[in-house]
């Protein structure tokens, strides 16, 4: 079906937006029907059917649950409509609209809206709704995923959902995640997709940068400023002008480091050391950082005021323990690169293999599991990587060992220390005695109290 011949029901409480899709749609579309009140909803669609429902997020109605459109999307489908439903929402409700998808809405949109936009939404429904009919067995088409991004669990597909929707937009989007989950590869897949794709991409890791090149760095400088200044030089934010900045690690700036950084991103424009004229900056902003959101909103370590005009949005990468299946198919891809690059047979993994990297831990997520398999494929003595090739790094296993609590009673203290001292002298039990200060019966005693 075109769009031409498609019947439009469209619910908001906001006269001035059923008035405006309305004339927008009269010419686009066989039919534009309007309600104010989505109490009259199934009184609608009992008289009539529709091809595409715009559905509000936000009502002032008797339902009080703070997300009315799901309520609404609920019963759009327990009254059996098989339109396809397109939320209306705000940036802030972005999170609610997401999870509208996974109750079966087929789109959204944020308002303000581009008339282009809403109408390639529309048609773009329109064509999942023939494919799903036509296909049920099969997944929708065009589901973006990054070149670099992998997975297929839960936790990535909510991150996939948000990408689709988010990237095409300017908001400012700030990334979460423990280190090694792949934050910098969901912000270039953001650029990637958005409207300044063929613009430039930079990459600030803002917490590594010292106090006296913070300004140089970023707003750039004037020659002469200061003593190793021996040119004009741009800094990263007229770099990324009409582009996109990613400020990576964005939590570990000072204070008054973050004055200076929300001076210049409320009035988008930015003063080179040395001078007194202001540059005009064009940017998609999105930062990341591994500090969790309840530390960064204290007040004595980030400013909140910072922390709202950053994060329009906000993307959670999930640790890579958390991914569940995911962990295969990564290790899977990672094989496949290291494979073609050290020019070996192309590798396959044995059950033992696939059993050791579903039970790791994985404090180092995707990057410990990357160096982990390219070590396995350099070293290993056969095509087929079994559980004995493959390597965790010993400096997070330390670091896991470290973090996991620590058992204190006196009889696992005792314990372990014999295991240590035994393993220290080869078993030699004569040894082991002397230097634990008791005799050889005293210690076969005690080899056989802990069944060791």
């Amino acid at each position: 079906m075109v769009l031409k011949n498609a019947s439009i029901l469209v619910i908001d409480d906001d006269t001035d937006v059923l008035t405006a899709v309305r004339l927008l749609l009269k010419t686009e579309t066989s039919e534009v029907v309007t309600e104010k009140n989505p109490e009259n909803i199934r009184s609608i669609l009992s008289q009539q059917s529709f091809d595409i429902i715009l559905l509000d997020m936000n009502f002032n109605s008797s339902i009080n649950t703070g997300n009315e459109g799901l309520f609404w999307l609920k019963k759009i489908k327990e009254f059996g409509s098989e339109a396809a439903v397109i939320m209306i929402t705000a940036y802030g409700d972005i999170d609610l609209a997401v999870r509208s998808l996974k109750e079966g809405a087929a789109d959204f949109i944020v308002k303000p809206w581009h008339n282009e936009k809403l109408i390639g939404t529309m048609r773009e429904a329109l064509k999942k709704k023939e494919y799903k009919v036509a296909s049920p067995h099969l997944p929708p088409p065009g589901r973006l995923i990054g070149s670099e991004l992998i997975g297929d669990s839960e936790a990535m597909r909510d991150i996939f959902y948000k990408l689709e929707k988010i990237a095409p937009t300017d908001a400012n989007i700030l990334i979460l995640g423990e280190n090694g989950t792949g934050k910098d590869l969901i912000a270039k897949a953001i650029h990637q997709h958005s409207l300044r794709a063929e613009k430039p991409f930079v990459k600030v890791d803002v917490g590594a940068l010292t106090e006296s090149l913070f300004e140089s760095e970023l707003f750039g400088h004037k020659k002469g400023s200061f003593t190793d200044a021996r040119e004009d030089r741009q800094g990263r934010f007229e770099m990324a002008d009409t582009g996109t900045l990613f400020l990576d690690e964005i939590g570990n700036i000072l204070l008054h480091q973050q004055v200076k950084l929300l001076s210049i991103l409320q009035g988008r424009q930015v003063i080179r050391l040395g001078t007194n004229q202001p540059i005009p900056v064009d940017i998609r902003l999105i930062c990341a950082t591994n500090v969790p959101m309840s530390e960064l909103a204290n007040e004595n370590r980030f400013r909140k005021d910072l922390i709202y005009r950053i994060n329009t949005v906000e993307i959670v990468m999930p640790p890579l323990r958390k991914r569940g299946d995911d962990i295969i198919l990564l290790a899977k891809h990672f094989a496949r690169i290291y494979a073609s690059k050290y020019l070996k047979t192309f590798h396959q993994f044995d059950e033992s293999a696939f059993e050791k990297l579903k039970t790791y831990y994985f404090p180092g997520n995707v990057r410990e599991l990357q160096y982990a398999i390219e070590r396995a494929i350099i070293m290993a003595e056969s095509d087929v990587l079994s559980a004995k090739d493959i390597i965790f790094s010993p400096i997070e296993s330390a670091k896991e060992a470290e973090d996991e609590p620590k058992d204190l009673k006196l009889s696992t203290i005792e314990k372990n220390t014999i295991l240590q001292v035994i393993e220290k002298y080869n078993g030699n039990i004569t040894k082991a005695a002397k230097e634990l200060g008791i005799t050889r019966t005293a210690l076969y005693r005690r080899l056989s109290k802990y069944d060791i």
